[in-house]
């Protein structure tokens, strides 16, 4: 029934990034669990992708860990201190503001989580360069392509300074080419900075590509029903087997999900 930040900096070393005990969602009394007895416990630092076909209860998973959503049952811990569950989130959507710039947008974010005026546009400049932007701090959001986009997006989610990175299918709108350069590019933030990450996707091969591990979600109602470790992606043999073995698990949920 609670979300609870895990805020002793002294237990974060052995806490879970995020923990999730018997966790359900409905949206109505007599409605179908939206998700339901979810069991999830995420390590710090770690990369987990979600999968799962469209209304499985993926989104709302990921607005429960986020605090946009209250749990009907079961509790959610989050680590992190400060304002909110200890969570950021960037979606599919930049929704970035058009009249400011790059690094005002970032600033934005850095001056809502407290941070002093004098450090802000320092601190800015930092997070453009840490997702390759640091010259297009002062472009307009409308001289930024959708990649140059969603990169300053990821740059105003590091700025809430958070442990734990929410991603709701954020390359999705983007073509194939900048969706691989970006993936390239969140893997090397993800580790130069050791956040946790939890990435939602609809394409198997990104979450294999980019997850330590991948989480299958089936519907009717929502609940995790496989997981499997990302061990060889450097290794296209192995990783595109994962995939297809990931794949075919999907349809077959899907299939039982129709019926």
């Amino acid at each position: 029934m609670t979300t609870t930040l895990i805020d002793d900096a002294a237990r974060l070393r052995t806490t879970p990034a995020v923990r999730l005990h018997q966790v359900g969602k409905r949206f109505s009394a007599h409605g179908t669990a939206a998700v339901d007895r979810v069991d999830l416990t995420i390590a710090p630092g770690e990369f987990v992708c979600l999968v799962g076909a469209s209304g499985c209860g993926k989104t709302t998973l990921l607005h429960l860990v986020a605090g946009i959503e209250t749990p009907t049952s079961g509790t959610v811990e989050v680590a992190g201190a400060g304002v909110g569950t200890g969570a950021a989130v960037m979606f599919q959507d930049a929704a970035l503001y058009p009249w400011l710039s790059a690094r005002g947008n970032v600033e934005l974010a850095l001056r809502l989580g407290g941070v002093a005026r004098r450090e802000r546009r320092a601190r800015a400049e930092d997070l453009l360069r840490l997702v390759h932007l640091g010259e297009r701090g002062e472009s307009a959001v409308h001289e930024l392509s959708g990649g140059m986009r969603q990169r300053v997006a990821l740059a105003r989610a590091l700025a809430q300074d958070r442990e734990v990175l929410l991603m709701d299918e954020p390359f999705a709108a983007l073509d194939a080419i900048t969706r691989d350069l970006l993936h390239d590019e969140l893997e090397r933030v993800w580790r130069a900075t050791g956040r946790t990450v939890v990435l939602i996707t609809h394409d198997v091969r990104e979450a294999v590509r980019l997850g330590q591990r991948v989480l299958l979600m089936a519907g009717r109602p929502g609940r995790v029903v496989h997981e499997w470790q990302v061990e060889d992606r450097r290794e296209p043999v192995a990783a595109a087997a994962l995939a297809a073995t990931i794949t075919d698990r999907l349809r077959e949920e899907m299939h039982r999900d129709a019926r």
